[in-house]
């Protein structure tokens, strides 16, 4: 088997929302083949990150079926991806608690690295259990 590939976000995308009738078979038939091992390809964070977004804000899928999609392609033997654990972890969190995706990576990982606080104003990290949000102060 050769090298991996980097995967683009504009393939995934292509393969869930089906626009492009050529260009999404082609990612179907893409997928498959990373499904069954005859292909290996790497992603990143940020691909996952522009997917879930993409996916979210412009076609306006569910939470629940971004998790279920993205986490199924995620989970794939074929796919490499630093972090894999967590981002499906931080899916789950996602739907879970109803939050950004990034909200939910950023929990995620500060779990892994033992953080229980947080600087923010986002008082969607105050739904979290561990995690305590401080509000920067003006004067120290």
């Amino acid at each position: 088997m050769s090298m991996p590939r980097f995967l683009d976000t504009n393939i995934l995308l292509r393969y869930f929302t089906g626009s492009g009738s050529e260009k999404a078979l082609a990612a179907k038939v893409l997928l498959e083949r990373i499904e069954q091992s005859e292909e290996k390809v790497v992603i990143s964070v940020l691909v996952v990150f522009e997917t879930i977004f993409t996916l979210q804000r412009t076609y306006k899928v569910p939470k629940v079926k971004i998790r279920e999609m993205v986490g199924d392609v995620i989970a794939l033997r074929g796919v490499q991806l630093t972090g894999k654990r967590l981002c499906l972890q931080a899916l789950d969190l996602y739907v879970g608690k109803n939050i950004s995706f990034a909200d939910a990576y950023n929990v995620i990982y500060m779990q892994s690295q033992q953080f229980s606080e947080i600087y923010s104003w986002d008082t969607d990290f105050d739904r979290i259990e561990g995690i305590t949000r401080i509000e920067p102060a003006q004067d120290m």
